[in-house]
């Protein structure tokens, strides 16, 4: 049997030999390289590059032109050997075929159609009131810490805003978790991030009965929430109740098989996790960012106050006027995409930046890596929102914070007007300052959020 195996490895190894990178001495590279050495890989092999573990292949691309060819077209699919790995959380369904993790096309675009309804502008518009409420809790619970001049660590804060957001508007549920002291859905959605991405990543992790068994807990918590969730939903209209035309309602139309029902699940995990991780995790780098860059601070808290005044309620017409936050925004994601990178499968034999890659590979983009590339943007490690000015050149398929093409994140306007709403409000209210000494160190839990992000905040001007 080893022999067999030893064989079949060196077949697949010598399909790519012709490719740079290194090979037998970065065995466990799928698992265990961080973003930061992928962009040095970048750097140093260029555009296209291979990693092996073991019998795998995987390509490294970041060429424009091949992204834009493969991501922008629908017949390149996911990945099925890395996105079947989150079908799973250590023997309990965790996203199963969920948006995310539906590698067929044609299961996805059954769910997609469906979903549809529920992020079109019009929905969208209706959500401001929403938006605005949650984010009020927030600066009420500003104004009683910065009362008692204790610093706080905003990723904290700003994850319960999102997530009040996501249970509001999309499964109809108000659970305000500023109030919470330890509340089990915060710790689930931890324990799901940190046990997916060591599965994912780390080969021998599995031995670790302990965080297995609190990681089962945490999907089947989820799991059994969506279970309650749903079931109420579908009482309320069997009896004949007005319903929001939001996620959950969306959700049940996939209803039917028992097939059906699971992957209803699978949905309500996806944007229960999804739906408020990755926007608060570019808050806390936006808040940690502008606390490192007074002069950047200054021009956006001008902005808010210019367009805002003193009212407190933010229209979805004020959106719009956000120029430079808008701008703030997206070079944060320019320099901590949350979700740094996508799969496709290449079934065919194609040529990328004129070497031959041969089908029957995976073939890895990461926006994290193009986006730190000096190549592609000038002095890459300066936060530069004058980027994203009107008048700067377009990045040319090597911004994709959000992925690319009919797989492009569905939540992208909704996660951006929830962000604007939420910065706009701290920087109206508020004067804040980063804590000195804290760590600018970027923590990778699947998403990329801060490892620290303590600031302090001040009480509000008086005429405020």
């Amino acid at each position: 049997m080893a022999s067999i195996f030893l064989s079949h490895v060196w077949a697949v190894l010598k399909r790519s030999f012709h490719l740079i990178g290194s090979a037998f001495s970065t065995a466990f590279s799928f698992f265990q390289c961080s973003n930061h050495v992928l962009v040095l890989r970048g750097e140093k092999y260029g555009p296209v590059f291979r990693m092996n573990s073991f019998h795998q292949t995987m390509i490294a691309v970041h060429c424009p032109e091949a992204t834009k060819i493969i991501l922008m077209s629908p017949k390149y699919l996911k990945d099925p050997s890395v996105y079947k790995r989150l079908f799973n959380l250590f023997g309990k369904r965790f996203m199963g075929t969920g948006l995310i993790t539906a590698a067929d096309h044609d299961v996805w675009y059954r769910q997609r159609r469906i979903m549809d309804p529920a992020f079109s502008s019009t929905y969208l518009r209706g959500l401001m009131g929403t938006f605005n409420e949650m984010s009020e809790r927030l600066m009420d619970h500003l104004e009683e810490i910065a009362d008692t001049k204790t610093p706080t660590i905003m990723h904290d804060l700003v994850n319960c805003v999102t997530l009040d957001v996501i249970c509001k508007v999309a499964f109809g549920v108000d659970l305000n978790f500023l109030k919470q002291t330890d509340s089990p859905f915060q710790n689930a959605v931890e324990l799901c991030l940190r046990g997916m991405v060591l599965d994912v990543r780390d080969p021998f992790f599995a031995v670790r009965e302990l965080i297995r068994r609190y990681s089962r807990e945490a999907v089947e918590l989820l799991r059994k929430t969506g279970e309650k969730w749903i079931q109420d939903r579908k009482t309320a209209i069997e009896n004949g109740e007005d319903v929001p035309k939001d996620i959950l309602t969306q959700i049940l139309k996939m209803a039917g098989t028992a097939k059906d029902h699971e992957q209803m699940l699978d949905n309500f995990v996806t944007f229960f996790i999804a739906g408020q991780e990755t926007t608060a995790n570019q808050l806390s780098f936006a808040i940690m960012e502008l606390g490192r860059h007074p002069e950047i601070y200054k021009r956006a808290k001008a902005e808010v106050d210019e367009i805002l005044g003193t009212k407190r309620d933010i229209s979805y017409e004020d959106l719009g006027k956000f120029t430079y936050l808008s701008q703030v925004l997206k070079e944060t994601l320019r320099l901590y995409p949350t979700a740094p990178g996508t799969n496709r499968w290449l079934h065919e034999d194609m040529v990328i930046n004129g070497l031959k890659i041969p089908g029957g590979c995976s073939v890895a983009f990461s926006a994290y890596v193009s986006q730190r590339m000096e190549k592609y943007f000038k002095d890459p490690l300066k936060f530069d929102p004058e980027r994203f000015d009107v008048n700067a050149p377009k990045p040319y398929y090597c911004y994709y914070p959000f992925a690319l093409g009919p797989r492009t994140c569905l939540g992208q306007v909704f996660s951006q007007m929830e962000a604007k709403v939420v910065l706009a409000k701290l920087l109206q209210r508020f004067e804040f300052s980063l804590v000195p000494g804290q760590s600018f160190d970027i923590k990778d839990t699947g998403t990329l959020r801060p490892k620290s992000g303590l600031i302090s905040p001040n009480p509000p001007p008086p005429h405020q």
